[in-house]
């Protein structure tokens, strides 16, 4: 019975650090900016991507992050940089453009940016890293299952966000979003190069 407590006490505590870097609540303003003039079948097959890109980048990370980080000769922060350049220029992309072209066409959008680097972003795939070294891999496993469910569930009800905002709310929300993308990915590039300067 003590393992069994031990076991689920460690699944909570490799859990926790991974859902606060994922931050899935966070992300569902930014997804419905980028879903906005989506049928609901695509948002829905958009969904399912978006899952299963942050799935498959997350179990590459989880088996071999620190030999890829060292293969590259790459840190968190270089990755952060990256991430937060791509960021940067869909959220201006989204504030400066009509989104209604881009997203009928665009299914893409759940490859990039939603499922990497939304989802699984450097602050997601360096708690990975630091989970693995603490509990192994797999107690990180099923923390990593645990929080891509919360993930799917969170962005396949998002719609009822919409039908509660209308369609002139979500498109003034959309860009509203679309701000806040572009102050993610500033943030996500500052951090970057301060931690590279210290």
């Amino acid at each position: 019975m003590k393992e069994v407590f031990n076991i689920l006490n460690d699944v909570i505590m490799a859990f926790i650090p991974l859902f606060v870097a994922i931050d899935v609540p966070g992300l569902v303003p930014i997804f419905l900016s980028l879903t906005q003039g989506m049928t609901l079948k695509s948002r829905r097959k958009l969904i399912i991507e978006a899952t299963l890109t942050s799935a498959a980048v997350a179990l590459v990370f989880l088996v071999m992050g620190k030999v890829i980080f060292k293969f590259l000769g790459i840190t968190e922060n270089d990755f952060r940089i990256g991430g937060g350049i791509v960021l940067l220029v869909l959220g201006v992309t989204d504030l400066l453009f009509s989104s209604n072209e881009k997203k009928d066409s665009g299914a893409s959008v759940g490859v990039v940016p939603i499922g990497i680097p939304l989802v699984m972003g450097p602050g997601a795939l360096t708690a990975i890293i630091i989970i693995v070294d603490a509990y192994g891999y797999w107690i990180s496993m099923v923390s990593l299952t645990l929080n891509l469910l919360i993930v799917w569930l969170t962005f396949r009800h998002s719609d009822l966000v919409m039908k509660v905002m209308g369609e002139g709310g979500s498109k003034a929300f959309a860009k509203v979003a679309a701000l806040f993308l572009v102050a993610i990915a500033v943030m996500m590039i500052r951090v970057g190069v301060q931690n590279i300067l210290k």
